[in-house]
């Protein structure tokens, strides 16, 4: 019996250190951001139609469950795993699409440039394949994208991160269900 429950602890633990599995995409429980580590927040999956297109997690250095709490700490990390091809056009009108949704008019032309420049920096992805991790990290005040864990470009700006962030789990996120899961729900 006693070997029963020192088995079933081990097997916890070793779950509970493994991350979570979502859409078949492997989750590290941990991220290192600005040499902070992170906690995986919570993930699900962004949904077009009928089709998957990707996994989207949130990192951040405490658990949290609102928008604010959010926003009130850095660095975060907002990782998606694409879980089909897509092109960079796909990509970036999907965020401008986001943004414009979470944003009013004022605010998202007092981001215009910061977010022509995340045009840019996706624009230069070109097609991103099924499997491919972007990381948008908050740190230092700038927005640091990654593709596959190399750095393509930041931009600069706290209140266009808010507005990004926003995209996800602001009033009108991309998809509702993706916002709950990711706030941890």
């Amino acid at each position: 019996m006693r070997q029963w429950i020192g088995g079933m602890l081990f097997a916890c633990v070793a779950l509970g250190a493994s991350g979570a599995e979502i859409g078949g995409v492997k989750l590290d429980d941990k991220a290192t951001v600005g040499g902070q580590e992170l906690v995986l927040n919570g993930a699900g999956i962004r949904t077009r139609a009928i089709f998957k297109v990707y996994v989207g997690s949130l990192y951040v250095p405490l658990k949290a469950s609102s928008l604010a709490a959010v926003l009130a700490t850095a660095p975060r990390r907002v990782q998606l795993n694409l879980l089909r091809n897509l092109s960079a056009d796909q990509l970036v009108d999907a965020l401008i699409d986001g943004l414009k949704e979470n944003t009013t008019d004022a605010e998202f032309a007092s981001i215009k440039r910061e977010t022509d420049q995340l045009v840019s920096i996706m624009k230069s992805f070109g097609e991103v394949k099924e499997g491919t991790v972007v990381t948008l990290d908050f740190v230092d005040n700038e927005t640091r994208i990654a593709q596959n864990g190399q750095a393509k470009g930041a931009v600069a700006g706290e209140a266009f991160n808010q507005a990004l962030t926003r995209v996800w789990l602001g009033d009108k996120p991309v998809q509702a269900d993706l916002r709950k899961a990711m706030l941890g729900g």
